[in-house]
């Protein structure tokens, strides 16, 4: 949408200009101008994660950790790489795995954010609530807006879903689940995906989580996701949401 108070196209959208003896009308760049603003309001990313970015990812220093030093840093600057050269970075998806609260969401949605800055359309997707939501949608009393949540997550030309697999395995969820990443993997569209859940080829099980990324969507879905996305795998084991937290 044209800015209103824009002194060039006075809030159409459409500017005169000259060009030789010919007048003509082109669009006025203020609505380009707005666009990404405009996507960042689109994109549903929770309040928690509104500031996330790259600057403020917080690693430990390397006097303190220089293991996760090093494995952090690494993931950052892969995860900016891609954000500068999306959709040039190579595989269309990024992989985000490790454990719970090292930072995988808030790096996922800095990617995000940069995507959108750049005048991508992007949307972010907990994943435990987007079943919940086309779940929702074959009961016609909540109506259409249910549905398109389904739609939402097939053809957005980035989806950021997070959480992947926090939610208890049915035979109905892995065929949703598949539905989703097979779409978007013929289609070649840009996935970022975090989880919690390990992988026996890239990461070791967890004492807090007994069932694998396979077994919780299943293992069609599992073998596109590792083809699409480039892994992301962040080894640190410490929890930093805990931290300053009695005990």
């Amino acid at each position: 949408m044209p800015d209103a108070n824009c002194p060039k196209c006075e809030g159409t959208g459409w500017r005169q200009v000259e060009r030789g003896e010919v007048s003509a009308v082109e669009r006025c760049e203020c609505g380009a101008a707005q666009r990404p603003a405009r996507l960042l309001e689109a994109a549903q990313v929770p309040a928690r994660y509104e500031h996330a970015a790259f600057e403020n990812f917080l690693k430990p220093g390397q006097r303190e950790n220089p293991v996760a030093n090093e494995n952090l840093s690494k993931v950052l600057l892969d995860a900016k790489r891609y954000a500068e050269d999306y959709p040039n970075a190579g595989k269309p998806g990024l992989l985000f795995l490790g454990n719970p609260g090292v930072g995988k969401t808030h790096l996922a949605v800095a990617v995000l954010k940069r995507l959108l800055e750049r005048g991508f359309e992007c949307v972010f997707l907990d994943y435990q609530a987007l079943l919940d939501r086309i779940r929702q949608g074959y009961v016609e009393a909540h109506g259409s807006s249910a549905r398109e949540a389904y739609q939402t997550a097939l053809d957005t030309e980035v989806v950021l879903l997070d959480d992947l697999g926090a939610h208890r395995v049915t035979d109905w969820v892995n065929d949703t689940v598949f539905s989703i990443i097979n779409h978007r993997y013929n289609a070649r569209k840009a996935t970022l995906v975090t989880t919690n859940l390990p992988d026996p080829d890239f990461a070791p099980s967890s004492n807090l989580i007994k069932d694998t990324l396979a077994d919780r969507i299943g293992a069609s879905a599992r073998s596109r996701l590792f083809e699409m996305c480039k892994l992301l795998k962040i080894t640190v084991t410490e929890d930093y949401r805990l931290r300053g937290v009695p005990r």
